[in-house]
């Protein structure tokens, strides 16, 4: 049995979102609680993202969200192809940050993505958030390409399906 597990936002989860968008580690890349809280809130009630909560043994601690690249079209990513999967995520419990939680469920999130049938698993942190792009590539995606996107200069990090041991490419 795996540690991590995922199961759909809801509703009902939204107090304690609303909890998790206050801390100060959410708050300085996610922006403002009650404006975030409301776009997650439309994307629970919407069909375009898939919204999660995320938990290690049982405990909610995280929340990501992901979604085709075609259902939130930006020039900065065209080259993508249109079913890669954007996620965007992040640790709303302040005792799980820096442990190591964020890479490990995120490397697991990406693979199902894949065994789904995703072509690719993109991330876009913003460029001054260190602390998630190392996370991420803990994770396995990997890239340094700044974009400039609808919220700013961010670094672009895709996950692919490994190669088969003794494949060239």
């Amino acid at each position: 049995m795996n540690d991590y597990t995922f199961r759909p936002a809801t509703a009902a989860d939204l107090p304690l979102l609303r909890r998790w968008l206050a801390t100060p580690a959410v708050r300085e890349w996610w922006g403002d609680p009650a404006e975030q809280e409301a776009l997650i809130r439309d994307d629970i009630a919407g069909a375009a993202m898939t919204t999660l909560l995320v938990a290690y043994r049982g405990q909610p601690f995280a929340y990501v969200q992901h979604c085709a690249a075609e259902a939130w079209p930006q020039e900065c990513f065209a080259h993508l192809p249109p079913t890669t999967q954007f996620v965007d995520t992040f640790i709303g419990e302040p005792a799980m940050l820096g442990q190591g939680h964020g890479a490990a469920y995120l490397r697991l999130l990406a693979e199902q993505l894949l065994a789904a049938g995703a072509p690719l698993v993109a991330i876009d942190p913003d460029q001054d958030n260190l602390r998630a792009r190392r996370a991420y590539a803990r994770a396995g995606f990997v890239g340094d390409e700044i974009v400039q996107t609808s919220e700013g200069p961010a670094v672009l990090m895709v996950f692919r399906r490994a190669m088969p041991t003794g494949s060239s490419a």
